[in-house]
């Protein structure tokens, strides 16, 4: 997408909970291979959805903060935003 001007990424390898029945879906050379399936071919477990959902409930946290994460691996990274 052209008009991002920052690099885009998916957060779902650092999960440490696991939400689709039969395991993480895998990553080849950088893409997913999506089903014909309905559902992308998934199943939710909704049991940890709801686990997830209560720890959310109680960590009280509702800000986002990438940056603060980031700096932790490169001090110097930047958030850069670009409107268009």
């Amino acid at each position: 997408i052209p008009e991002l001007a920052y690099e885009l990424d998916t957060h779902y390898p650092w999960q440490s909970d696991e939400s689709i029945k039969g395991g993480r879906i895998r990553f080849e050379e950088g893409g997913l291979s999506v089903s014909n399936e309905p559902g992308l071919g998934i199943e939710l477990d909704h049991k940890i959805l709801k686990v997830l959902h209560q720890t959310y409930l109680d960590c009280g946290i509702r800000d986002r903060d990438d940056e603060t994460e980031m700096r932790k691996i490169d001090p110097s990274w930047r958030f850069r935003w670009k409107r268009w």
